[in-house]
């Protein structure tokens, strides 16, 4: 037993570490953690999205097709968006390019590829888009909350190294250390931070702002990609696995470039809802006349 004092001074510390990254295997089935909380992330922000768009009175299985299809093109375009960036490497193993489960998927990618398809299944179906990117994006930081602790069970997506004093590290076994890092034990659990800063993303998206920002459509769509893209412009520093584009992490010139376009997309569906209320307050004024 541990005298008082340096009981309580142990207790000051967390330390994170994976149990591993396989969750366990069945004969030539294996099921890894990483896999296991994709899929859990998706249903859970398919479920709150559901449970929104009843309350909105929107088709909920129409929107949960919207889900499927988006969720298939963010799993393609995640996959593709690492690939390209890692291109040296896959062009010695190509096959390696189609193993998503041992991880390897970019959200950046993800959010585009699962746009760009969810939108066209929209325009298919004659969905109102910006009701619906609503829906779909107010629960989007659910999903990778819950999808970041994926990386935690690979050991990857970590920052950089701390010292034994600090008070909430990650330990990353050797093997997955950066060759200059090789000899340093606990790193920072950016894994954890961005987990935590999308986890409050969600809440003040889905219970603070939806139904508030309801008469704009668009504009929390908008909120969610201006405000993940600062919550990954904060983190993304600390990190050491960053992937790189022309010698510049990635995940900052696509945040930046997000942060950009949503702000300004915000300002003019204000601008056009404000326009369009006034119009119709006016047309309203004059058929009671």
């Amino acid at each position: 037993m541990l005298p008082p004092g340096q009981h309580a001074q142990k207790a000051k510390f967390l330390i994170f570490e994976s149990p591993g990254a396989i969750l366990f295997k069945l004969g030539p089935l294996t099921v890894r953690w990483y896999g296991l909380m994709f899929v859990v992330g998706f249903f859970a922000a398919s479920a709150m999205v559901m449970r929104l768009g009843k309350k909105w009175n929107f088709d909920t299985e129409e929107l949960l097709n919207t889900a499927f299809w988006g969720f298939g093109g963010g799993v393609v375009g995640a996959r593709l968006y690492y690939v390209l960036l890692n291109y040296k490497h896959f062009l010695s193993e190509p096959l390696a390019a189609l193993m998503i489960w041992t991880g390897g998927l970019s959200i950046h990618g993800g959010l585009i590829g699962g746009i760009i398809v969810g939108l066209s299944y929209c325009r298919f179906k004659k969905l109102p888009l910006l009701v619906t990117s609503d829906l779909m994006l107010s629960a989007m930081p659910l999903a990778q909350a819950i999808g970041r602790w994926g990386n935690f069970f690979n050991s990857e997506a970590f920052g950089r190294p701390v010292g034994d004093d600090f008070p909430l590290k990650l330990f990353i076994p050797q093997e997955s250390r950066p060759w200059e890092f090789k000899e340093q034990k606990y790193f920072q659990p950016t894994f954890l931070y961005e987990s935590v800063y999308d986890l409050l993303l969600f809440c003040l998206l889905y219970f603070g702002l939806a139904e508030r920002l309801r008469k704009y459509p668009g504009l929390l769509a908008c909120i969610y990609m201006a405000g993940y893209s600062i919550g990954r412009l904060i983190i993304e520093p600390m990190r050491t696995d960053s992937l790189l584009a022309f010698g510049i992490p990635a995940a900052i010139v696509t945040s930046t470039i997000i942060l950009i376009v949503s702000a300004v997309l915000a300002v003019v569906l204000v601008l056009y809802h404000r326009k369009r209320s006034a119009a119709q307050e006016k047309e309203s004024l004059q058929a009671e006349q």
